[in-house]
């Protein structure tokens, strides 16, 4: 049906690893890998393999969960989009949180796939949708920046040159053009 990769970690894991808890969700525990050192996994490839057919309205959904925490959604695959490498922004467990009992074992970090209906999901890459919220807010910090060096004060408003976007995005683009790595600063 499908299999992972840990780039740079493991070899290709099949189904077959994960266990399996009904006929559409399949849990791999992260003990089974890397014992507690799971927020060291910072990526995973999810593939379809060529023998499954998965029905063109459903997604096979990708789930983290790190001990004590609920799953969180980082993506999914399609027939149209068969294989992707998908962050994993482990969630943080609850601080001052005792999780088992001392001669218990210890709850681990686990990735969850399960069978969804496409429209149910919110985005099929989370990553992307937050790389591109961080490229905004750092762009629009670079304008707040800029702008606040040419404000001044009129009561309870601030006052801006009129043409202060022009200026701001002429120094953005000459900047950029100058330098190639300005704008890769931009990026996280």
């Amino acid at each position: 049906m499908f299999g992972v990769v840990f780039p740079n970690r493991s070899f290709p894991i099949d189904i077959s690893t994960f266990n399996q808890i009904d006929t559409f969700h399949w849990v791999l525990d992260m003990n089974t890998f890397v014992g507690e050192a799971y927020d060291s996994i910072r990526e995973v490839c999810i593939f379809l393999l060529n023998s499954f057919t998965l029905p063109a309205d459903k997604a096979l959904a990708v789930y983290i969960q790190s001990p004590g925490s609920p799953f969180v959604f980082v993506g999914a695959v399609t027939l149209s989009r068969p294989s992707a490498v998908l962050s994993l922004p482990w969630p943080e467990a609850p601080a001052g949180l005792t999780l088992t009992a001392p001669d218990a074992a210890p709850l681990s970090a686990k990735i969850g796939v399960s069978v969804e209906d496409i429209g149910t999901l919110p985005s099929l890459d989370v990553a992307a949708e937050q790389k591109i919220q961080r490229l905004a807010m750092k762009v629009g910090e670079n304008l707040f920046n800029f702008m606040q060096s040419f404000c001044g004060v009129d009561g309870s408003k601030l006052v801006v040159p009129m043409d202060i976007l022009d200026r701001w995005f002429k120094k953005f683009q000459e900047r950029s053009k100058r330098d190639p790595e300005y704008l890769k600063g931009f990026a996280l």
